[in-house]
């Protein structure tokens, strides 16, 4: 799940404490069933994985797996978040524990000696924050859920009742790698999750839509300036989006796609502009997508992969900036909804999971525009991280997979993938 900020915090297979498994099964009950929006000619339902909670090969798995085990995290989490630090070590902080308890604590990978250290915990629990490397080395964290004040129904969903209360966070903290320590910042308008935060090339950070304090889809954006440590306001999107993705294009406009608006996926997609402090339409998109993945290519093109629009996707296209359009391009190998995509040192893109599909991987090459099967994970995972490390390597740490007729294990093991 993001999402490298790709891991974007979305529907769920499995959640740990009663209050949040409301929350993940409603929603993704809404978003794979359909809500009377049009389905790709290419969607097609994923299949249920079979993943294992041992550290084992898969069944897929070849002998000649470009996977290898790592040091174990300290703490077993999934719905965490990893920000590859200036001088090569991993963040990795917040998250659900195997108890379902939030998690405040933080831990750091070396790359050096493949192990993790526990460092200093965050100010506040926090899960499905998103974390974000600002240009002065610190990293921004933000929003996520707030377990103290969660309601018990879940996100709302057509026929039930809208949740109330303050059970997502607005408070934002700073961690500074000279310290080793988190201090807290200025705090967001509103409450966020599953929204977007994308660092510009002026140093300020896009906070943009999300899951709001009632359960809704925000058109609301705002501006992290690390100058003053506090948050402003910006202009509105077109619509209120959840679950969107955004993309910095080369000339430092950012590309916002697809998404949740109330009980509808959306295929429309929008363009940031940070100077103007504005919101403008752009081409739309093929087919409507939500939990979709986006990644920058080397050509400053954007590959749109998977998702779900009343079905799960293995359809994907490309938006080219100078015209602002989509336009088709290969098919994946497997359906994925919220897949974690890494864009590789050689230009290719590798897709990893994504809801049934734990532990499968595929490469999107842009020189053929086709998708092709990589090796599996060691292990099914579903709500890890994968980070890009300078030596080009994939860290792929923590999670969750489902065990025993559909219970379900925490890991702390971590793998690396080598291209």
């Amino acid at each position: 799940m993001i999402r490298h900020e790709t891991a974007e915090i979305v529907p769920r297979s499995r959640a740990s404490f009663p209050a949040l498994a409301s929350l993940l099964v409603a929603f993704a009950v809404v978003a794979c069933s359909g809500t009377g929006t049009t389905s790709s000619p290419t969607g097609e339902p994923s299949a249920t994985a079979s993943p294992s909670p041992q550290l084992a090969p898969s069944a897929s798995a070849t002998p000649l797996s470009r996977y290898t085990p790592t040091g174990s995290m300290a703490v077993a989490r999934w719905q965490h978040t990893a920000t590859l630090l200036s001088d090569g070590h991993v963040l990795i902080a917040g998250g659900l524990a195997p108890t379902g308890d939030q998690l405040s604590s933080a831990e750091l990978f070396d790359p050096r000696t493949g192990e993790f250290s526990p460092i200093g915990s965050m100010t506040t629990q926090r899960n499905g924050q998103k974390a974000t490397l600002l240009q002065d080395g610190r990293v921004l964290i933000t929003g996520g859920y707030d377990a103290a004040n969660f309601p018990g129904t879940g996100i709302a969903v057509p026929g039930q009742a809208t949740p109330s209360g303050p059970w997502i966070r607005r408070s934002a903290e700073l961690y500074d790698p000279k310290t080793g320590t988190f201090s807290a910042t200025g705090s967001m308008s509103t409450g966020r999750a599953n929204y977007t935060a994308t660092l510009l090339h002026d140093g300020r950070v896009l906070i943009a839509g999300g899951t709001d304090f009632g359960g809704g889809s925000s058109a609301t954006a705002e501006l992290y300036d690390p100058r003053t440590g506090k948050f402003g306001a910006t202009g509105s999107m077109s619509t209120g989006r959840a679950y969107q993705t955004a993309t910095l294009l080369p000339d430092g406009i950012v590309l916002i796609a697809g998404g949740y608006s109330g009980y509808s996926a959306l295929s429309t997609a929008e363009l940031y502009d940070a100077a103007a402090g504005k919101f403008t339409l752009t081409g739309s998109m093929s087919v409507v997508r939500t939990d979709h993945s986006a990644s920058l290519l080397p050509d400053g093109r954007v590959l749109v992969a998977g998702g779900s629009g009343g079905t799960n996707y293995r359809s994907a296209e490309l938006y080219d900036p100078k015209p602002g359009t989509f336009s088709p391009t290969g098919s994946m190998t497997a359906s994925r909804v919220d897949a974690t995509n890494i864009l590789l040192p050689d230009g290719q893109v590798l897709l990893i999971g994504g809801s049934a599909e734990a532990g499968s991987a595929e490469l999107y090459d842009p020189a053929t525009a086709a998708f092709s099967p990589t090796d599996s994970l060691a292990v099914d995972r579903v709500d890890f991280i994968a980070t890009l490390l300078p030596d080009g390597s994939v860290l792929i740490a923590g999670g969750a997979t489902n065990a025993n007729g559909g219970q379900s294990q925490d890991l702390a093991t971590a793998e690396l993938y080598h291209p």
